[in-house]
């Protein structure tokens, strides 16, 4: 079992919403002039006849971009690992809003699959866009419980937002883990052991869980990575004949209870998009009423990408690729 961190984590990772409404550090907008330079970039892969997922870095120059992105990945790699990136293009067909948001994010990491589908970009509606397998119920009006995704870093870029205006939750895992360490150090070495989790749609010769366990918290070197997300730990132990015991209920009720306490409530609004480093930060958002009318639908575009340098880990096969690398998840374009 990995040795559990018993020192509070102090850098900036560690945060209240009342600290991120108080200093923005962590908002970006694109100028006139960037966003022109989206759109010839866009010309110059629709001239080559590239699809989105054929687009490299190196297809896809943004040199006036290049300091406000540097800027978002420094947030999300040593700031709060949250970034908000407001004024990016809408009014395109989707083909190529697709080539002009992976565009963008090559300039930051590396797009991976979401699902059995092998899907690069994950819309998340319950409208005509949405994707016919894996997460179904991704888009649905009900609120969305704060969680982490699979890879390194989840982008969600708002095409449509639902006419009520439903707010976007984050909340730093760090500032969970200090209150753990705080109120329940004794909770420590259970998360740290870690839990099985559940998979989609996997190959003849893979388990339909992890036949391991994926630390739920872990350490190295002094940096502390959280990898908790109830709905997929739950889902294996139902596929494994298992319940979690008080105990675990107890752990997991603490953790849900001071995330929800710690978040920030934003607006994401129409060419916002919001980036998490899912070692760090929590996600959710509110629920919002049904919308009949397709073109009112909520519509928002999903990338998961891997990160450059995004940290050290304890056991990078474990942590980091052990929840998204099997069936078609987890793999990146090229794979």
């Amino acid at each position: 079992m990995i040795t559990p961190w018993m020192k509070p984590i102090e850098d900036a990772s560690v945060w209240s919403g009342k600290d991120l409404e108080r200093d923005q550090s962590w908002r970006f907008s694109l100028t006139p002039q960037q966003v022109a330079e989206l759109d010839d970039g866009l010309r110059q892969v629709k001239n080559r006849g590239l699809s989105f997922a054929e687009i490299l870095r190196v297809d896809f120059p943004l040199p006036t971009l290049t300091e406000t992105l540097q800027g978002v990945l420094h947030q999300l790699r040593s700031g709060r690992g949250f970034a908000v990136l407001s004024g990016f293009p809408t009014e395109y067909e989707i083909d190529d809003l697709d080539r002009l948001y992976w565009g963008l994010c090559t300039h930051l990491g590396t797009g991976v699959t979401q699902n059995n589908e092998a899907g690069l970009i994950h819309y998340i509606t319950d409208g005509a866009l949405r994707p016919q397998a894996g997460a179904r119920q991704l888009g649905k009006p009900r609120p969305v419980k704060l969680h982490v995704d699979l890879s390194d870093c989840v982008a969600l870029f708002c095409l449509r937002q639902a006419p009520d205006d439903p707010q976007s939750l984050v909340s730093s895992s760090m500032a969970v883990y200090n209150e753990i360490l705080r109120q329940h150090p004794e909770y420590l070495p259970r998360l740290y052991e870690g839990f099985i989790w559940s998979r989609i749609d996997t190959y003849a010769d893979e388990t339909p869980y992890s036949n391991f366990k994926v630390p739920a918290f872990s350490a190295t070197d002094g940096v502390v990575t959280c990898r908790f997300h109830p709905g997929w730990i739950r889902g294996d132990m139902k596929k494994a004949g298992l319940e979690l015991t008080a105990e675990e209920t107890e752990i997991f009720d603490f953790i849900a209870e001071t995330a929800a306490a710690n978040s920030y409530a934003f607006c994401l609004q129409k060419g916002d998009i919001a980036f998490c480093n899912n070692y760090t930060v929590f996600h959710g958002r509110d629920g919002h009423d049904e919308i009949e009318e397709e073109a009112d639908k909520r519509v928002l575009l999903r990338i998961w990408m891997d990160l450059p340098d995004v940290r050290p880990f304890a056991d990078e096969g474990r942590v980091r690729y052990g929840a998204v690398r099997h069936g078609k998840m987890g793999w990146t374009a090229a794979d």
